[in-house]
């Protein structure tokens, strides 16, 4: 019903806010956070035991995400060139 589909957006932005909070982006613009939720929701399934994963190239895209985020944060890079870095291109 539509109740249920209210409450799990609800428990999905508060898992979301505090993964964010917990890595100490949550100061990061919605729209970087938007193009790395799927990254930050993988962090959190992970980190509750849902799954485990050393697949390379995860890690070359934490690795990846880190880097942009912290350049953004350190102003070594604007927002878009963040965006721009980060945004997965859907087959």
């Amino acid at each position: 019903d539509l109740l249920s589909i209210f409450r799990k957006a609800a428990n999905d932005y508060r898992e979301m806010d505090e993964m964010f909070q917990l890595l100490g982006w949550s100061d990061l613009p919605l729209s970087l956070k938007l193009v790395i939720e799927d990254d930050i929701r993988g962090y959190a399934d992970e980190l509750k035991g849902r799954y485990s994963t050393n697949c390379p190239a995860v890690q070359r895209r934490r690795e990846s995400i880190e880097f942009w985020v912290k350049s953004y944060l350190n102003e070594l890079c604007s927002l878009e060139t963040a965006l721009h870095s980060l945004k997965v291109n859907r087959l």
